[in-house]
Formats: C-alpha cells, structure tokens, sequence
C-alpha cells in the first residue's frame, strides 16, 4: 500500500501538529491499521456516499491521539482519504477535529476527485 497527500491535508496536519505533538505518530499507527484494513469499517469508518464520484472516499472517525491523554479513540479527530483498491494506494484528503468543524470539506473532495 502506497500513501499520498493532498498539499491541503499537509496544511491541516501542520496546523494540528503545533497543539497536538504526537499527531504524527498518531498518523503512522493509523497508516499500520489502513495497510491491513484500506476499506470502510463501521462504527470506526464509513464511505461518503452522495458525492456522484467513482472514486471511494472514506471517513476515519476514531483515531486516537496520546496528546489527549484519557480520551482515547473518542479523541475526535477525523481522517478523509481516497481510496484506490486497484493500485494500492490511499490519498488522505483532509484531517480535522470534530470540534473545530462539523463536518468534511466537501468542495475539497470534489475539486480533486470530481468529473
């Protein structure tokens, strides 16, 4: 399996990496984990659907980061990425916390992967 990223989430992981320290080693434990299980796995990750694209977009909602100690995996943090089955290879898109947004950037989706 072949990682990528969007210069956007290179932006966002800068950004979170200045309050939470450990974020990174956070990311390489979740990239083990997407190695062996690439595809959506409920309740901890789902496929956005409604968005008309072919390319499969996925939704990681329980990541757990050390920075928040006792949190957990109920850390909120959420993880975006494309996947391609085909080639092995996952795009992380975005990377947020839940309190600092509701939701994924949708537009950002869609100008990447879009028709």
């Amino acid at each position: 399996m072949t990682f990528d990223e969007l210069a956007e989430f290179k932006r966002d992981l800068k950004s979170l990496l200045k309050k939470y320290r450990t974020l990174h080693d956070d990311l390489n434990v979740v990239k083990k984990v997407l190695e062996i299980y690439p595809d959506e796995k409920p309740p901890f990750s789902f496929r956005i659907d409604n968005l008309g694209l072919e390319t499969c977009i996925i939704k990681v909602k329980k990541i757990a980061c050390k920075a928040l100690k006792g949190k957990g995996v109920n850390a909120g943090f959420r993880l975006i990425y494309a996947y391609f089955p085909i080639d092995e290879k996952i795009i992380f898109v975005e990377l947020y916390h839940k309190n600092d947004k509701p939701m994924e950037d949708r537009k950002r989706i869609e100008d990447h992967f879009g028709a």
